[in-house]
């Protein structure tokens, strides 16, 4: 399965314990995120990430084209809806692709949770 993790600032710290608590899951999986958010996936989590440009200069976009091009099977964004994004339009963009193209998106870490748990069901009874 192909998984793409972005965050925004102040939602790094989640992503990354997140991601530390699922570890055995995503290890199994090609991995995809933004910049700063893959660069540290890699660094403090020890995960290979294919790793895009940042958010704000165009790895949303990046990661949107991935989408359309039916080349992401999970989106893990965990927003922070409480600051402007300079970049809103393309975070708009972004999820708007994957309800076009039908692209499992987790904006909190209570959806990312359900979804981090549904893959390793899926794992252990393969």
């Amino acid at each position: 399965m192909k998984i793409a993790f972005i965050a925004h600032d102040n939602k790094k710290d989640d992503i990354i314990d997140f991601v530390k608590r699922y570890k055995d899951i995503f290890i199994e999986h090609e991995l995809y995120a933004t910049g700063t958010t893959g660069r540290l996936l890699n660094e403090i989590v020890g995960l290979k990430v294919h790793r895009f440009l940042s958010g704000p200069l165009g790895g949303d976009q990046q990661i949107g084209a991935k989408v359309a091009l039916g080349e992401l099977d999970l989106i893990i964004f965990l927003r922070d809806p409480l600051t402007a994004q300079p970049h809103e339009p393309d975070v708009s963009a972004l999820l708007r692709l994957c309800d076009v193209h039908h692209v499992p998106l987790a904006t909190n870490v209570g959806t990312a949770e359900v979804f981090a748990k549904a893959l390793r069901s899926h794992c252990n009874n393969n």
